[in-house]
Order: structure tokens, then sequence, then C-alpha cells
């Protein structure tokens, strides 16, 4: 349990892998050894404790890490956990097959419940010791490209700003200076440009690989496995991004066309396209301390349960909020099974996107919270698109309290917030179609790949013009999705969790009371279920099936038209 520690006082331990063999050999040992069901479901309850062990110590690590990627002790105690890591899943893997092959097996399935032993086969299809030297590899790619986007020192008009600093002036009021910032941004890429792609050149092919190495035609198949999807394939996600051709892209069409017509800009150019109003994109008030003062008035008028919480957050320092030198880009939550604890990662920059961020990694960090007592660590948290319900659904459970963060701007958040969320989809499909493609022909070279993302800009985003910016204009954007490089088939899991959470948002608006209990029971569930599964069981609409993006969208099209967006 956690007590009195703060995240500052998680021992940082360096894996020791003569200790973590001789563990697991033991529970092996007592596991093919036990006489009885008791002896069996004894064993296999310590190998979860032993599980929720080595995951608070390394997830430990990788967190640091991510807070300081510069720092010389991070970066060695990194270097090892890559390595170390495909050796655990190899220990992990004997221990699965003899779980699979007990005389108990009945009686631990009666127990633990089947899906347990639906995820431990899947996983046993993942992994062979063959393929330990291209885990390690990938992981230290994963790692290296992090590294260089971690350290983006970039001058800007007398400072030297990271990405998520530069980002902030990509959206100023000022044309000048969003071209100069939007100019700098791309151009890490462009200077970082054969880095990077030599990095994603040789993940792809190391990914193939392993795919081949254990009997795949490709790492599409295996990608989707490691990712956990048991009850839908590559063909129904087609089916769904066909869905969002047909029925989303008209739409973030439209408002697209509205942005540029309430920005007043005649000729707009990239770097146009992220200003969203005219005297410029609603921005919350206050330093970072006092939007988590804000937050914590939030979340404990929204309910005893989100009050707690976050409190609990606040007491263990389970937050690290602030954009700076050497700390990695993007926003997380991850967990602490040992200690029960969520921990909450982003880069706050003075954008909405701050605010937007942090309720949506509270959303994860509630629902680990809420899934804490669950004994079955693959139980506590679901696949990665049911993850991402949990945390945009907490986005529109937060609107009533906008008004705090952005006092006479509040109409603005919630009308960008949710263009937003609809213009994402489109972007989202691209993302996923173009790891399609490029997994399907793992031999194609970096210009190829970009020329690949051009033609599905032209299919997704085809009302954006980069023309302007030759390295946008060749297809260089996917360059600066983190996910293509670090998880891979990931990202369209971020759209099926919006469409499911545009559905909470009707249902937020109906009847808040009892929307809100539906959202805490799913999170309750965790992951005792495959995604489909879940969303039957939680009473929601499943995204796959034909009609139900364009059921979804129906409120969303109509509070949007319902405001008259060029006044603001």
């Amino acid at each position: 349990m956690i007590k009195d520690l703060t995240f500052e006082q998680f021992p940082l331990k360096k894996p020791n892998i003569k200790a973590i063999e001789k563990k697991f050999v033991s529970l092996e040992k007592n596991l093919n050894e036990a006489s009885n069901k008791d002896e069996a479901i004894k064993t296999l309850k310590a190998y979860f404790r032993y599980i929720d062990k080595i995951t608070t110590e390394f997830t430990t690590i990788n967190v640091n890490f991510t807070l300081k990627t510069d720092d010389p002790k991070l970066v060695k105690m990194m270097d090892l956990l890559n390595k170390v890591s495909p050796l655990v899943s190899n220990y992990q893997n004997e221990f699965e097959k003899s779980l699979l092959k007990s005389k108990f097996l009945p009686e631990l399935k009666d127990k633990f419940g089947e899906y347990y032993f639906q995820m431990v086969e899947t996983s046993l299809k993942t992994f062979d010791p063959s393929i330990i030297e291209e885990l390690v590899e990938e992981n230290d790619l994963v790692m290296k490209r992090s590294q260089i986007i971690a350290g983006a020192k970039i001058p800007f008009r007398g400072e030297i700003l990271n990405l998520a600093g530069i980002a902030k002036h990509m959206e100023d009021l000022d044309r000048e200076t969003r071209k100069d910032a939007s100019s700098a941004y791309y151009g890490f890429y462009k200077d970082n440009e054969a880095v990077l792609a030599d990095i994603y050149d040789r993940l792809v092919k190391v990914r193939d690989k392993m795919a081949k190495k254990l009997g795949f035609k490709n790492y599409i198949e295996l990608g989707y496995l490691r990712l956990g999807r048991l009850d839908y394939d590559a063909k129904d996600v087609e089916a769904y991004r066909h869905q969002i051709e047909r029925d989303v892209v008209p739409l973030a069409s439209n408002l697209f066309k509205r942005q540029l017509k309430r920005v007043g800009i005649k000729n707009p150019k990239y770097y146009d396209y992220g200003l969203t109003f005219k005297d410029g994109n609603a921005s919350p008030i206050g330093t970072k301390d006092e939007l988590v003062l804000k937050a914590k008035k939030m979340y404990e008028e929204m309910s005893p349960l989100t009050g707690e919480f976050f409190n609990f957050m606040i007491a263990h320092h389970l937050m690290d909020l602030d954009a700076r030198a050497g700390k990695d880009m993007g926003g997380y939550m991850t967990y602490f099974p040992l200690y029960k604890a969520p921990f909450v990662f982003a880069n706050f920059n003075g954008t909405k996107e701050d605010v937007a961020t942090l309720t949506h990694e509270m959303g994860h960090a509630f629902q680990g919270y809420e899934s804490a007592s669950i004994g079955v660590p693959a139980y506590r948290s679901p696949t990665l698109e049911a993850c991402e319900i949990h945390s945009m659904s907490m986005e529109f459970i937060s609107w009533p309290w906008m008004e705090d963060f952005f006092g006479n701007q509040v109409d603005k958040y919630r009308f960008s917030h949710l263009a937003d969320a609809v213009l994402f989809l489109p972007y989202g499909a691209s993302v996923d179609e173009f790891q399609h493609e490029i997994y399907s022909h793992p031999e194609m070279s970096h210009e190829e790949r970009c020329a690949v993302w051009h033609k599905i800009e032209q299919k997704y985003l085809y009302y954006k013009d980069y023309s302007d910016e030759p390295f946008l204009a060749k297809g260089g954007y996917w360059m600066r999705q983190g996910h293509i490089y670090s998880s891979a088939f990931y990202y369209i899991d971020y759209t099926l969790a919006q469409v499911v959470a545009f559905e909470f948002f009707h249902r937020f608006n109906l009847n808040r009371d009892k929307a809100f209990k539906k959202y805490v029971k799913l999170c309750r569930m965790g992951g005792k279920y495959p995604f489909k599964s879940l969303l039957n069981h939680a009473g929601l609409r499943i995204p796959f099936e034909e009609g139900n993006i364009k059921k979804a969208l129906g409120p969303v099209k109509r509070y949007l038209n319902s405001v008259d967006d060029n006044k603001m």
C-alpha cells in the first residue's frame, strides 16, 4: 500500500534479472507440483502479486526516465530495463505455458474467469524466446526517438524552447508569430528527418521480422494480438474507417470551413490552422498550480468518489504537469499496482489543451483508482480502446465546471472542444490506414512512406492545404505522431473511444446522474471483458456496427449547429 509515500519516495530499484528468474522458476515449480486446486489457486495468486511487484518497479523507472530523459543514471537504468523486459516476458511465457497445462485448469478458470485464460493463450502467440533480440531492439529504438523529441532545443525569438513550448506560439493571435513558430516546429522535424526516418524504418523491419518468426504473414496480425484485440480484426477496423470517411469527413470539412470563415483570413496557410477564433483561442485562466486547485474544486463537487480520488492524487504527488527541458513530450496516465496509485504526466504550455489533457488523463486515473481492488492484474485495465472511453468521457463530464477554467471564454472552449473531437476522427483514421499500408509493405523507402501519407491525407483530410510547406506537402506530417513509432495500431483506439464518448456526451445532457452512474460502472468493470463485450455489459453502442457512428454524431451535430460561432 502507498500509506504515507509520495511519488518521489517510490524506491528506484535496478532490475535484478537473476532474482527475477529465480522467482519465476519457483512459481512455475509450485504450480506444476500443486497437489490440489487450492494449491494451484494459491500459486496463481502469488504469481499475480509478483507481477504487481515487478510492474511497479519497472513503471517507477519508466516514469522517472520520461521526467528526465537527459539524466545519465536514468538513461542507464532505462537501457537495462529495455534489455530485461523481453527476458521477463520469456519467464512469464514459460509460467503461462505451465498454467494452460495444469491439471487444475478447469478449477482455475472457474475461479479467475475464462477471459483471463483467453488472454494468456493470446499472449503465448505473441512471444517466443527467438524474438528476444528483436524486442530489445524495438525498445531501444522507441527510447532513442523519445530522447530526440524530448531533447529538442529550438531557438525562437531570443528563447530556447522545446516542442511543447513552440506549440503554444503556433496558436498565437499574431500571424507572423504563428508562421515563425510553425516554421521552427516543423524545422526541427526537417532537421532530424533522416535520423527519425531511419528509426522508423528499423522499427518497421524489426516488427515485421518478429511477426514472420512467429508464423504470421506480417506485423498487422501480430500487432492486433499484442494489443489484446480478441473480438475484432483488421477487416472490422477497415469497415469502421469507411464509416468515418462517409459520415464524418463531410462534417469535418464543414467545421473546418466554418473555422476559416471565423478567423477571416483570406488565402489561409498551414500556420493559420491552429487559430480557432479571430480574437484568439480560448485559454485557461491561471498558473499550473491554480488550475490544479480549480480541478480539486471540480472533482470535489462532481461526486464524493471523484473528490476522494483527486485529493489522493494531490496528497501523494501523483501528477507532473509542467513542460520543461529534458522531459518527454505528450501526456499519459500509468499505474503503480503495488501502491494502488495512478500517475498523470502532462506538458502544460498555457493553451486550452492543458485543461483537455488534465481532464483526459484524470479519466484514465479515476478508472485505475476505481479498479484497484480487482485481484487479477489483467482485469484491472481494459484494452486500450476501452481505456480511452474513460478519459474522453471525463472531458465531457467536466463541462459544467469549465467556466472556472475559462471564464467568459467558456463557450469558445466548449465549441472548439467538441468540434476538435469531430475533426480528430478523420486524422485518427489516417494514422491507422497509414500503418496498415506500411506494415503491409515493410520494404518501402522513407519517401514512399511519405507519399502514402500524402495520399491518405487527400482521402480523409483533403480540406487542408500544405502546399506552402515542402516538408508537409510531401507527406511528412506523420513523423510528429509518437504513437506511430511507439505503439503500432494503437491510434485508432482514440477514435473508437471518441465515438462512445459522444454517446456519453448525449447521455450526460439527458440525465447527468444516470449517465455518471453508468460511467462509474464502466470504470469499475476494468478489463473483465474484451472490447465489444465490455460495451454490451455497459449498455453502450459498438462503433464497428454499421450506422453507429452516424447515431453518435447526431446530438453532436445538433449542438454544433445551434452555436453561432461567428459571434465568438
